[in-house]
């Protein structure tokens, strides 16, 4: 394993313990009638996963001397949304797993009801916490917190590129539209956890051009490496069923590129995304690093 590899791991230890004790804390189970509610949302999101959305809101707050404790509340903002999507993309009536992360899905450990309850406390949460002034003094940094985030869970971000992929299983796409489905599905969440780390900064739109295309490319390049993993990948790493998009019949990155392109396609892209960081020095090496990763990683 390269330096780079054992650093980059180390940050995501660093940040997911950061995340799980924030959780903790935000999902104590209270002595009522609602604590399976609770014990539902902590099912979903305590232990597991990659944490790579928090890591890129730290990574990029960091280049902005930004406080650690308003870069790790907004990270577990993010988080909360991201979660609330798997509870949600795992029922029956989407894409029907019963593994995620390893472990059984929501509502197998526990039903539907309590699924579809705690993935929506979770999006409440996420708000709240965004809300919150601990998160940051200043009002209006709060609101474009917010509205970045609606913007990219909503129709024009990750629930519309949902409601695009269930289409999917009834129609054949092109490229650009599978394209187009990514870069919302996926894409969207990613780049709001880069940008939250410049809004936290203070940073004004026209300064954030190079991270926002920083977060498209490598995005894109990792949905390409994740259609990859659900044909090559091995079931126990990646922590949930495999083969799926295929015995849907959907079209993918791989099965529109085929391997040699689609790879190719993820090297050329994470390369752009390197490239846009070009005006910062060894303080954006994090973000470079997670880049590359989106090309090494096994789950």
């Amino acid at each position: 394993m390269s330096a780079t590899s054992l650093s980059l791991k180390a940050a995501l230890s660093q940040v997911g313990a950061d995340v799980d004790r924030r959780l903790d804390k935000f999902l104590a189970i209270p002595d009522d009638p609602r604590a399976d509610l609770y014990r539902a949302m902590r099912h979903a999101a305590i232990g597991g996963g990659k944490r790579l959305r928090p890591l890129l809101v730290f990574a990029t707050a960091r280049l902005f001397a930004v406080d650690r404790d308003c870069a790790g509340r907004a990270a577990t903002a993010i988080e909360c949304i991201h979660v609330y999507s798997l509870i949600h993309d795992d029922l029956p009536a989407m894409d029907d797993d019963d593994m995620r992360r390893g472990k059984p899905t929501v509502h197998k450990a526990f039903d539907e009801a309590t699924a579809i309850l705690a993935g929506d406390c979770l999006h409440a949460l996420a708000f709240e916490i965004l809300a919150d002034p601990l998160t940051h003094p200043d009002p209006f940094v709060r609101s474009e917190l917010v509205l970045d985030l609606a913007r990219s869970a909503g129709p024009s971000g990750m629930a519309g590129g949902q409601a695009m992929d269930l289409e999917a299983e009834k129609s054949t796409f092109d490229l650009p539209t599978v394209t187009r489905l990514q870069a919302m599905k996926t894409g969207a969440l990613i780049a709001c956890s880069v940008e939250a780390g410049a809004i936290l900064g203070k940073v004004p739109p026209e300064g954030r051009v190079g991270l926002r295309g920083y977060a498209r490319d490598m995005g894109l390049a990792f949905q390409i490496a994740d259609d990859i993993l659900d044909v090559e990948g091995d079931e126990a790493a990646v922590g949930k069923k495999l083969g799926k998009d295929e015995g849907a019949g959907k079209e993918t990155f791989l099965s529109l590129l085929g391997l040699d392109r689609a790879r190719a396609q993820a090297r050329m892209l994470v390369d752009q995304a390197i490239e846009h960081l070009q005006h910062f020095g060894p303080e954006a090496d994090l973000l470079r690093d997670i880049a590359r990763f989106t090309l090494e990683r096994d789950r």
